[in-house]
């Protein structure tokens, strides 16, 4: 039996795009485990833009320090399993497909409907319990005041840049979204935020009535001279990751490790050193490739400002897709200029964006016209995969780009 592949047919059954803003399923689950939750020790992330980037920088400097952490992201990119890792090495397939089992059974059995998401959190808290984690990082899927991981009083709430996304679930205005993001802060539990969050005014009344106290990062800056050098509190670091924007996002990740008396300037500069978060600006040199899932118009946009800083010179391909739902044609607005290359990716799904809600797009390409693209373009054209994670994942899975 491929225990991955039924794992994934059993998460599919529970609807892969399918969400239910509500905690009373995940709840009954829990209860049902004992509560498993209850005993960790979780930094809870939220935000728009910059979680995964946050969990990922606040999880290795954990490690760097010697503690056993589990990491809990989404989406994945190939395999379920990278969702849920402890010190970086995703959990197994008979310890995924042994708890995804037991959960689904004990779920069914007491008539609880779960979500694929549902599913998830429920593994990936039980999974951090069993394994003994000294911290759980752990990023909201989506909103967070009814986001299946919100279900704990966390150790520290962290919540990243907020814009507009999801606005068909979280509403349509900053202030409503940052209501939702803001659902994560808990009654006497710290918050960390920078002050140039656009829903801070809401965030800030928010922990207000919880009376939890807000912690500003200090100033922080990212410049590139050959190496990307991370600027924080008057020391200069090395930092793996690439895009100016991510001075906000590693700033919060270091005022989380001040919170937690972890701020030894060796372990800080290794962990930044020696961080990796795939997909996020990540950049192949030898092939010349970005690989980026931005999905939303501000993501598109910090997106730009990054190329346009690494790379002023070079001639840019794109090869992009986006869900429908998404606001794609603000995506494309704010990241293609008119000397680019546009083509789409044709991942042969209704719920993808064709070749028509391009503009100005050159061709459609699937992987076999991805492959001759990366082996036919010249060496000094940067080549920029870009929208759906969905999509780098498939694509991902299928060309081995690191080779």
């Amino acid at each position: 039996m491929n225990k991955s592949k039924e794992i994934e047919k059993t998460l599919n059954k529970h609807g892969k795009f399918y969400i239910s803003l509500e905690l009373n399923r995940i709840k009954k689950a829990m209860e049902l485990l004992g509560n498993p939750q209850n005993k960790l020790k979780v930094i809870h992330v939220a935000g728009t833009n910059g979680k995964g980037s946050t969990c990922a920088v606040i999880n290795q400097i954990l490690i760097e320090n010697g503690y056993k952490v589990g990491l809990y992201i989404s989406p994945h990119l190939i395999k379920y399993n990278e969702r849920i890792k402890v010190n970086n090495e995703p959990i197994s397939d008979d310890k995924f497909y042994e708890l995804v089992t037991s959960i689904t059974g004990l779920a069914e059995k007491n008539s609880i409907y779960l979500t694929e998401f549902e599913i998830l959190t429920a593994v990936m808290y039980k999974y951090f319990y069993d394994e003994k984690v000294d911290f759980a990082v752990v990023e909201v899927g989506l909103g967070g005041r009814y986001d299946a991981t919100n279900i704990i009083k966390p150790l520290i709430s962290v919540i990243t840049s907020i814009s507009k996304d999801h606005t068909e679930r979280l509403g349509n205005t900053i202030e409503k979204i940052a209501f939702e993001k803001g659902g994560i802060i808990k009654t006497g539990c710290p918050v960390v935020i920078n002050k140039n969050n656009l829903g801070l005014k809401t965030l800030s009344d928010i922990a207000k009535e919880k009376i939890s106290r807000i912690y500003y990062p200090k100033p922080a800056n990212i410049n590139f001279n050959g190496k990307n050098i991370f600027e924080y509190d008057g020391s200069k670091y090395e930092l793996a990751l690439l895009g100016k924007y991510q001075s906000n996002n590693v700033s919060l990740a270091l005022c989380t490790a001040e919170l937690l008396g972890l701020f030894d300037k060796n372990k800080i500069k290794n962990a930044l050193k020696n961080v990796k978060w795939a997909c996020r600006f990540e950049y192949i040199k030898d092939k010349n490739v970005i690989l980026d899932g931005c999905h939303n118009p501000d993501g598109a946009k910090v997106l730009k400002e990054a190329l346009d800083y690494y790379f002023p010179n070079q001639k840019r391909i794109f090869v992009y897709t986006s869900l429908k739902n998404k606001d794609y044609k603000s995506v494309q607005k704010n990241l293609f200029g008119d000397k680019d290359t546009i083509y789409h990716f044709d991942m042969k799904d209704e719920k993808f964006i064709t070749k028509s809600d391009i503009k100005n797009c050159a061709d459609s390409v699937d992987i076999n016209g991805l492959k001759a693209l990366l082996k036919n373009k010249n060496k000094n054209d940067l080549l920029i995969i870009c929208g759906s994670l969905y999509a780098l994942g498939d694509i991902l899975g299928k060309i081995d780009l690191c080779s």
